[in-house]
């Protein structure tokens, strides 16, 4: 019968997490490292967690994600508030440690559905919340066909910034209008007229 958790040793751990990624980013966080940071050996680590990457899940839902913190626009024009979305992600996408991030995240997300979707919970859906109250406002108003399911694209504007990061691909200002331009397309009302 394993032995439970000491909670002290636990926070050290996670709290030792977080401070690597925000020392030397995801890729240099070792088990090892871990250990010595957090004051616990190797095995303890192990005992309780099959790997670095949920580690890294378990210290985010319990801690802050650098850099998610940011503002979501919400003006009189949703095309300039997706690009507005997509400048902000790419820019966030720019540096190598965020890449980093993100692809751990993914990669809890595929390994554990649980954290995966704790994670997706807390970090996803405050993005898809937007998205859908956003698309909603402009179908009010007029400017978005009736028939545009908000949440379908949420789903993809969310999509479109997890496979960029995955693929360690830009989200440049171009690829972002592009991919608005599309969405608009789409999802305008005056594309039925």
């Amino acid at each position: 019968m394993p032995r439970p958790r000491s909670e002290n040793a636990r926070q050290s751990v996670l709290a030792a997490m977080r401070r690597a990624l925000a020392g030397d980013g995801y890729d240099a966080v070792t088990i090892e490292g871990l250990a010595a940071e957090a004051g616990v050996s190797k095995q303890t680590i192990y005992r309780w967690w099959p790997s670095k990457a949920v580690i890294l899940g378990e210290a985010l839902l319990e801690g802050d994600l650098p850099g998610a913190d940011v503002a979501l626009p919400f003006s009189d024009d949703l095309a300039a508030d997706l690009r507005s979305w997509f400048a902000t992600a790419g820019e966030h996408l720019s540096r190598t440690e965020n890449v980093e991030l993100a692809r751990a995240l993914i990669a809890v997300t595929a390994t554990d559905p649980e954290l995966g979707a704790a994670l997706n919970r807390r970090f996803a859906d405050p993005i898809v919340s937007w998205v859908v109250a956003r698309v909603a406002r402009a179908q009010e108003e007029g400017a978005v066909r009736a028939d545009a399911d908000p949440t379908a694209i949420a789903d993809q504007i969310v999509a479109t910034t997890s496979y960029a990061a995955l693929l360690g691909r830009p989200l440049t200002a171009e690829r972002a209008d592009a991919l608005v331009d599309l969405v608009m397309r789409g999802i305008s009302a005056a594309s039925r007229d």
